[in-house]
């Protein structure tokens, strides 16, 4: 069997698989697809395929179905990732221009990536290891009390209410606030703490106190915002599917509720040289993913955060690639002119 044949059935057995959702036969091979031999050499192909634990015969079935090793192969043999249609594209543009915040953009994200998927998408918030202070506001919600407000040039908004010792009133308030805006914009953000103690420094003895308090809160402001966090949609997809899993969704359920399995897997995966990354199957390093795929890729720039979609290992593979590059490509966009 030579390989390009063998490749070549590999990836009719597997397009099958996941449009038609039953075990593939012979038969069904020859009459679907133009492979040029006949049913008996379609047969010895399939024989050598499972010999190679690339598909295998799931109970007494007459057909066949991909392994995870045959997923993989199939996955690192596609030539390039199929740009998405017109349709796609405006679509993905015209949910994600009116976005108003960073917040409602990857909400949308994921929402977005999730219906053009039908997986699961999830999607890390940027992380501040390189942003810098983009903007900073102070507002006066009562004579102790001061909403702080910390904006990154990442699109990241943070904000609490910090309590003061002294009494403020807004004159005061407005004239620290110009102050520190004026001291931090541009500052990274992991070492707020170092330009606060030039601004303080730099100020009358008598709003150093005051000044050092807003300080500790904006400082308090940036420990949050460096906290790994992420947003899904379409875990009602995975109910849809509840056939592909051989024991139960409930593991990747447990997993998708705690946030800290998916988030470290997506921080281990590398893209490829079509710049996204998959995981199939038992790659997974957590059990509870082993009937699952990833596929994922970084928005924002070189070792940005990631976002992607985890469906069952039958999934289209092509298109889902396809999508959420897309979407990561279009995200950036909207970043960078944010």
């Amino acid at each position: 069997m030579s390989e390009p044949r063998k490749l070549e059935v590999l990836r009719a057995i597997v397009e099958d698989y996941v449009h038609f959702r039953e075990p593939v036969g012979s038969k069904a091979l020859v009459d679907r697809h133009r492979l040029g031999v006949s049913s008996a050499t379609i047969r010895n192909d399939m024989a050598a395929l499972e010999d190679d634990g690339l598909i295998t015969a799931p109970h007494t079935s007459a057909g066949r179905v991909p392994t995870d090793k045959g997923y993989r192969v199939f996955v690192d043999h596609l030539a390039a990732v199929r740009p998405l249609s017109p349709a796609e594209k405006h679509a993905i543009q015209s949910l994600l221009d009116g976005a108003d915040d960073l917040d409602d953009v990857l909400e949308r994200t994921v929402r977005l990536l999730s219906q053009l998927t039908n997986q699961v998408a999830v999607v890390q918030y940027p992380q501040l290891g390189r942003a810098r202070v983009r903007h900073v506001e102070a507002v006066l919600m009562a004579p102790h009390q001061i909403l702080l407000v910390l904006i990154a040039d990442t699109g990241t908004v943070e904000q609490r209410v910090h309590t003061v010792s002294e009494e403020v009133d807004r004159d005061r308030l407005a004239a620290l606030r110009e102050k520190l805006l004026a001291g931090l914009v541009g500052a990274p953000v992991v070492k707020l703490g170092e330009a606060l103690g030039r601004v303080v420094g730099s100020l009358p003895p008598a709003d150093q106190s005051l000044a050092a308090e807003l300080g500790r809160g904006l400082s308090l402001l940036a420990e949050s915002s460096r906290e790994d966090r992420m947003v899904m949609a379409g875990t009602a997809y995975l109910a849809r599917s509840n056939s592909d899993f051989l024991q139960s969704i409930s593991p990747v359920l447990e997993a998708l509720e705690e946030q800290v399995v998916l988030l470290r897997l997506l921080s281990e995966m590398a893209n490829d040289s079509r710049g996204v990354a998959v995981t199939i199957g038992r790659e997974n390093a957590y059990d509870g993913l082993a009937e699952t795929s990833v596929v994922a890729t970084g928005y924002g720039g070189d070792d940005g955060p990631k976002l992607g979609i985890l469906g069952p290992t039958r999934m289209d593979y092509p298109a889902s690639m396809a999508a959420v590059r897309a979407v990561a490509r279009y995200l950036s966009k909207i970043l960078a002119g944010s």
